[in-house]
Formats: structure tokens, C-alpha cells, sequence
């Protein structure tokens, strides 16, 4: 069982900067890729980026491109999310959350941290 725990979200003002952190339990080992999502009142929770626990490889939703970051840091288990220009919109409850092989979904997920943007 892996468990994450997010931390990092809080409010900021509209063009301020956030790192969200995911800490990961122990059995990272297992674990192929890392991903963080979001949840806003009244709407379908979304991809925002994601990360393989190895190699190079990142991905990002369309309307975070250029503005955010992700990153892991393999010796602390731990998966960031630099989010910087932020807009209002990016109001939401921010997941992260662990996939064990490339043909698994989304399998565990933490517990969210709240992300308001003031505008």
C-alpha cells in the first residue's frame, strides 16, 4: 500500500507562486509514474502534470503549460509541483496521486490540499 500525503497549498494572490509536496511512503519502488490533479467546486476533477518515478519524462495539462513545474526528488520520495503566474481559476483542491505500471490507472490517491487563489 502506498501512502501520500500532499502539503504545500494555502491562499496567494493572482501571479503569485505555490509549491505544492507529495511525500510518498516507503514502497516507492513500486511505483511508475507520480501525478498531481485537481478538483474545483462543481467540476470534473482534471490532470495537471505528471512525472515517471524514473527517466525524464513529464507531462502537463494544456492550461498549465509554461507556468508550472514538476519535479521529484527520488532520496525523500517526494514529488513537487512549482506552480507559479496563478490565476483564479486555479482555484481548486489539488490531488496527488501514484500509478504502479504504465497499463494500471491512478491507483492511490492523497488526500488533497486546498489551493485558492485570491483575485
Amino acid at each position: 500500500q502506498v501512502h501520500l500525503v500532499e502539503s504545500g497549498g494555502g491562499l496567494v494572490q493572482a501571479g503569485g507562486s505555490l509549491r505544492l509536496s507529495c511525500a510518498a511512503s516507503e514502497r516507492t519502488f513500486s511505483l511508475y509514474k507520480m501525478g498531481w490533479f485537481r478538483q474545483a467546486p462543481g467540476k470534473e476533477r482534471e490532470f495537471v502534470a505528471g512525472i515517471l518515478w524514473s527517466g525524464d519524462g513529464t507531462d502537463y495539462g494544456e492550461f498549465v503549460k509554461g507556468r508550472s513545474t514538476i519535479t521529484r526528488d527520488n532520496a525523500k520520495n517526494t514529488v513537487y509541483l512549482q506552480m507559479n503566474s496563478l490565476k483564479y481559476e486555479d482555484t481548486a483542491v489539488y490531488y496527488c496521486a501514484a500509478r504502479s505500471s504504465y497499463s494500471s490507472p491512478y491507483r492511490y490517491w492523497g488526500q488533497g490540499t486546498q489551493v485558492t487563489v485570491s483575485s
